[in-house]
Formats: C-alpha cells, sequence, structure tokens
C-alpha cells in the first residue's frame, strides 16, 4: 500500500476534532482529576499515597489529599493501587511517520526529539499538528543535522558562512537543535556554534573528528548523542585503528571533566548492545523481524532493516565495547553527570519506536543503575536539560504543580518493577487522557494496516 493511502487510513482512524493555535496547548484540554493514585513525582525517590492530581489547561494544577475538585471535572480513580508517573521522553529517534506517533503513546512516550533527517513534511505539517494535540502522539521536536561532507547523505556545509546561514533556516523552519555530525570542518563547527548559541538552539551531536568531543564541550555542546562517541574522540585519537579500551584513569578523568561542564550524555546503552548482538548474524536480524514488538514497525522500515549491514559484518565483533559502557554509564551516573534516554529507534535493525525505550530502561537497570535512576533518564533529566537549553522550554519530566501534564498511569510502582511501563492503563499528553482501550485500539489498527501493506505489497510482486 502507497504511503500516502497509509497515512490516510491512520488519518480517518485517529483524526481528533480538538485543534489549538500554533504552539499553544490543545484547547480540549478538559479538567482532569486523578484521584487516589499513588503519584511518582520523580522530582526525588518518593511516592505520594492516595493523592488527588488536578490538571487543568494542559498543566498540573494542584496536588494533594483535598484538593478541591471544580464542578463538571473528568475523574480518573486509581482506587489507591495505580500509580501516576511523568510520561517518558525519547531524546534520540528517528521517526517520521505518523504511525511511529502512536508507537510512542502506546507505549507511555509523550515526548521524542528527531535527531536528524525528519523529512521536511514531517517537520512542518505533522510534527505541529502532534504538539497541538489534532493528532494523537507525543510532543515532537526535531534537531537539523549538518555534516562536512556527503559521504553519510546529511546536509553539509564547507565553509563558516554556510555554517551561519544553516542555523537560521534551521531556526526559521521549527528545528529546535542543531546536531552536528562526524565530518564537519573545524571552522564550520566553531561558525555554527556561535551562530546557534546566538539564536538559542542547543549544539547536540556526535564526535566531530576535525575537532574532538573534548573541544566540542568546552566550546559549548550541551548534549552528546552517544556514549560510544568518548570512545571515537576522546579515549582514543580521531582516526586512531587501535581498539583499546581505556584505562580507569582515564575514564576517571573524563567523568570528573563532564561533571565539572555539565554536559548531559545519552545513555544509549541498549542501543549499543542492539548492534552488538546482530553484528555477522543474520540470523539474530531474523528475530528481530519475528519478534512481536516488529508488527508496529513500517514496511518500509522493515526493508531497511533487511538491508542491514550490521549482519553481514565480519572480523572482530564490538561486545568488548558493550561492556566498557556498561560501566562507563555506570560511573557517569555515580558521578551526577546527567543522563537521558536515547534509543536511535528505528534507524537500528531490533529497535522498534516506543518499545525501545522500556528496553533502554532494563538495560540501564542491568547495568546498576537503581530503578529511580534509569527512569530519571526518560523523565526528570531531560526536562531539566530542556529547562537548562531550550529559551521558553515548558516544565515537563515530573509531577508538579506547573508541570506539562504528560502523565503515564500504571497498575503497579515502576521504582518497584519498571516493567509495568509497559502496559500502561492510560497516558496524557498535554491534558488529553488516552484510555488503555483507546490506546490498544489505535496500536492494533496500525498493525493491522501495516499487514494489509505488506500482503498488498507482496500480492502484486513487491519485496515484503
Amino acid at each position: 500500500m502507497p504511503r500516502r493511502l497509509i497515512a490516510l487510513c491512520l488519518a480517518m482512524l485517529w483524526q481528533t476534532a480538538h485543534a489549538a493555535p500554533e504552539g499553544g496547548m490543545p484547547s480540549n484540554s478538559e479538567p482532569v482529576a486523578f484521584v487516589h493514585v499513588n503519584v511518582v513525582p520523580m522530582d526525588r525517590e518518593r511516592i505520594l499515597r492516595d493523592t488527588t492530581v488536578l490538571v487543568r489547561h494542559g498543566r498540573v494544577e494542584a496536588i494533594g489529599r483535598s484538593v478541591p475538585i471544580p464542578a463538571g471535572t473528568r475523574i480518573i480513580d486509581g482506587h489507591g493501587t495505580a500509580y501516576l508517573s511523568p510520561g517518558l521522553t525519547d531524546l534520540h529517534v528517528h521517526s517520521d511517520t505518523r504511525g511511529d506517533l502512536v508507537n510512542y503513546l502506546a507505549n507511555g512516550v509523550t515526548r521524542i526529539v528527531n535527531m536528524g533527517d525528519a523529512r521536511p513534511g514531517f517537520v512542518a505539517r505533522v510534527r505541529p499538528r502532534a504538539n497541538q494535540g489534532e493528532i494523537p502522539g507525543p510532543q515532537v521536536d526535531a534537531a537539523f543535522i549538518v555534516d562536512g561532507s556527503s559521504r553519510y547523505a546529511h546536509l553539509f556545509v564547507e565553509t563558516p558562512e554556510q555554517a551561519r546561514a544553516v542555523v537560521g533556516i534551521a531556526k526559521t523552519n521549527g528545528y529546535r537543535f542543531i546536531k552536528v555530525y562526524n565530518d564537519l570542518g573545524a571552522d564550520a563547527f566553531a561558525a555554527l556554534v556561535r551562530e546557534a548559541h546566538e539564536q538559542g538552539l542547543p549544539v547536540v551531536g556526535h564526535g566531530v573528528t576535525s575537532v574532538g568531543l573534548k573541544n566540542q564541550i568546552d566550546a559549548g555542546q550541551s548534549l552528546v548523542a552517544h556514549a560510544e562517541e568518548f570512545l571515537y574522540t576522546v579515549f582514543r585519537e580521531p582516526g586512531s585503528a587501535s581498539d583499546a579500551l581505556p584505562s580507569a584513569a582515564q575514564v576517571k578523568r573524563t567523568v570528573a571533566w563532564l561533571r565539572q561542564q555539565g554536559t548531559y550524555v545519552t545513555a544509549d546503552l541498549n542501543t549499543y548492545a542492539t548492534i552488538a548482538a546482530q553484528w555477522g548474524k543474520p540470523d539474530v536480524l531474523a528475530s528481530y523481524l519475528d519478534a512481536p514488538q516488529a508488527r508496529f514497525l513500517a514496511p518500509e522500515q522493515r526493508m531497511e532493516w533487511q538491508n542491514s549491514g550490521y549482519s553481514k559484518r565480519t572480523g572482530p565483533g564490538i561486545d568488548a565495547n558493550r561492556r566498557f559502557l556498561a560501566g562507563f554509564i555506570r560511573a557517569l551516573d555515580d558521578a551526577g553527570v546527567p543522563l537521558v534516554m536515547g534509543t536511535d529507534a528505528p534507524s537500528i535493525p531490533g529497535l522498534v519506536p516506543g518499545f525501545a525505550v522500556h528496553d533502554n530502561l532494563r538495560a540501564l537497570h542491568d547495568a546498576g543503575l537503581t530503578r529511580y535512576e534509569a527512569l530519571s533518564t526518560a523523565t526528570r533529566q531531560p526536562g531539566a536539560f530542556f529547562r537548562q537549553f531550550v529559551p521558553g522550554a515548558e516544565p515537563f519530566g515530573t509531577v508538579e504543580a506547573g508541570s506539562r501534564a504528560d502523565l503515564v498511569l500504571s497498575a503497579g510502582n515502576p521504582l518497584k518493577d519498571l516493567s509495568h511501563l509497559r502496559q500502561p492503563q492510560g497516558v496524557m499528553v498535554s491534558g488529553r487522557w488516552y484510555p488503555a482501550d483507546e490506546l490498544r485500539a489505535m496500536h492494533e489498527a496500525l498493525a493491522q494496516d501495516y499487514a494489509r501493506s505488506v500482503r498488498v505489497s507482496g500480492e502484486a510482486g513487491g519485496a515484503p
């Protein structure tokens, strides 16, 4: 089935009649009161038991045991057993379809950042409609990716003048971040950072070979898009053929320096582990394509997974790097370096949008982070990052008066078992409540639409 027809089907199924002005809260934000819920506020590690949370105009208005509830308020009763926590954030995705937005919502993800190469139509049309509550999905932000060569098929610049111009173009078109990539030239990087700071766009991204990650952070890069970037441009000389792992002393110095700088690091442990697991192993790739969550993978993305090169690699694998990164991320967290959730879904085979967030939470906990620390990477820390670096950002990531009403209701305490978040009893975005049955219906409609698309393609003689 062509992409336009898929989009039309989804639009007919999920279109809502509630609109809001550009940049505002959805106009359908009816008052909602969660009563008899156990709140996981994520401002610190604690539970507020048998509590009422009043939501109006898309924000948490009040929290307490004796909150007055206005007439006409919609009541959602947790019966003293349900837990209300902040919606989850994925700060590194490559999703740019309506279907993926449903995947995120059904998994309790209420904010995503597309970290580059999103189609202009998604940024210009789909993103604002999701952010205004016109279509179901999380809040969506986007980074404009800038490189220094055509090697990775990104937009690239060769001069400082071009770099400065790109920043203005990105801001005009609604991007909130500038993402730097591997081959950017040193002079262009410097110009890009200066202009981005003047325009109020945070600089995030990879280690740039010509600059080095340490120099990038000193210059003002606020977020490292992958924890493994430190292997390539900090612990090893850029371009070095050596695959030696860093010493304990190197790690200690780097962790201390990052803590002093206040730099945020994307704790993408499951992403790297997923790559390592399929390295040179076609059977593992096949298992990813057969997994239950692959039902929710767009057919065109399924084809990209099938053509991925990771399973065709030969030579030594990267499992030693994976083990190192688990310890490195634990050391960063122990030192107080702010870590944020990022999955790279769905660009890496095995990472289905939304589902990958829960897999990464589990991986971080397995690496030694507490459940609160792991959950902070997807709630409190992304909110703190936005407040610090994104001008005019609305508070989110905690359940507090004044914060955005981006919330997940679950049957059990996520600080006891993170898997409770995998099957939410309901999700709220900007004050718009999606109960579990509505989430399931939207999600199942998506899977069925994708299955029909694959069948039609097969019947027409196309590749599935």
